[in-house]
């Protein structure tokens, strides 16, 4: 029974969660939104806390600071949100490549990223689910969502390019102002890479200095490797790459 413990969970946060009755926790429940993977920090978390399993919950990005009025304790949020420094403290952990993403045979295949400009005469959808991203490759339209939670969908019917312009958006941990709390800062802790031995205490405050982490860019594959830089107008008049004739150069 004891190994029971140990073990992750995961679901979703509905509106009719409550707080538990009893002021003493039996779980620790993390609520976090698509595009975020919180499987190292629970590993490491059963180690150093092992009587008090961790509860993970998986939230849409409208509902992260929702979920700690149910009974989440904290939350991985994808900013920008309206946070009141009254009510919540916040670390910001990393920022998120935004991508667009388009049929296999769009020209941004092409490329190794596109500008806001350039898809300014494209039929921009609305949803980051499987639902916008079936319409993506039925070509009616484009997305726009972040490199994670493009990365979550799994998709490999369309293909996802930089856009190199936007504004980026950004991962935080999330938690309401209180009491210090070991099990909030003990959270804290693994999240920030900090050892069992290291010394423990946000005080309910957000550190002053986020960690710096970005996504890490991926060199093209195929044809995009493959393409001559262009000078480009617009999406719709990207040339494609020519092959070549098969004609070697004299040395």
């Amino acid at each position: 029974m004891a190994a029971a413990r140990h073990k992750v969970t995961l679901g979703h946060v509905s509106e009719s969660d409550e707080l538990p009755e009893s002021p003493a926790r039996s779980t620790f429940t993390v609520a976090f939104v698509v595009g975020v993977s919180a499987d190292k920090w629970a590993r490491v978390w059963a180690e150093r806390m092992p009587h008090l399993p961790l509860v993970l919950r998986l939230v849409d990005d409208a509902g992260a600071l929702e979920a700690l009025d149910g009974d989440a304790d904290m939350t991985l949020a994808r900013l920008p949100l309206e946070i009141d420094a009254d009510v919540y403290r916040a670390i910001p952990l990393w920022t998120e490549m935004p991508v667009v993403v388009a049929p296999k045979d769009h020209p941004i295949s092409v490329v190794d990223s596109v500008t806001l400009a350039e898809l300014e005469d494209e039929n921009l959808l609305e949803g980051r689910d499987d639902d916008a991203l079936d319409l993506v490759a039925a070509g009616v339209g484009v997305a726009r969502m972040p490199q994670s939670v493009f990365r979550a969908t799994g998709r490999r019917d369309v293909k996802a390019r930089e856009i190199s312009d936007a504004e980026p958006t950004r991962i935080a941990l999330v938690w309401k102002a209180g009491p210090p709390d070991d099990s909030v800062d003990e959270f804290v802790g693994i999240v920030r890479g900090r050892t069992a031995q290291s010394s423990r205490g946000t005080g309910g405050e957000a550190a002053a200095e986020p960690e710096k982490k970005t996504e890490r860019r991926q060199p093209p594959r195929g044809p995009a490797a493959k393409a001559k830089p262009v000078h480009r107008t617009g999406l719709r008049a990207l040339p494609r790459s020519k092959k070549s004739g098969g004609k070697r150069r004299p040395r």
